[in-house]
């Protein structure tokens, strides 16, 4: 992938990951962190809503020509979340709180959200 591909690739992201927050906002969550990195690993965006801490993972895509955005969420990949995640939770000592991981898709536009999407143990 050349650079110009990559930093559009970025841009349209960051884009999903704003549509994302935005509608996670109107659902009475707040946003806690976005994009926070632990090491090479990052958790798109970090939700509050009562004492549950939700990590997020968002994906898209333009077309599905590739497969369903939820498809990108492999073994390999839920693994970097979880590990991840608790890095966050042991850096900012959570652990009385409640926890999940939801993702949410863009495809040909259109959100869709699950809630409580996989656990870490996958």
């Amino acid at each position: 992938m050349n650079h110009s591909n990559k930093k559009r690739n970025i841009e349209k992201g960051r884009r999903y990951e704003k549509l994302a927050s935005e509608y996670l906002l109107g659902k009475g969550y707040t946003v806690i962190e976005k994009n926070w990195r632990a090491g090479h690993k990052e958790i798109d965006l970090i939700v509050r809503k009562e004492n549950t801490i939700v990590f997020v993972e968002v994906k898209g895509s333009l077309t599905g020509e590739f497969g369903h955005p939820s498809e990108k969420v492999d073994k390999t990949k839920i693994k970097n979340l979880t590990d991840a995640a608790e890095q966050y939770i042991i850096a900012n000592n959570l652990k009385d709180c409640d926890f999940r991981f939801d993702l949410i898709t863009f495809l040909d536009g259109r959100l869709e959200y699950y809630p409580d999407a996989f656990r870490g143990e996958e």
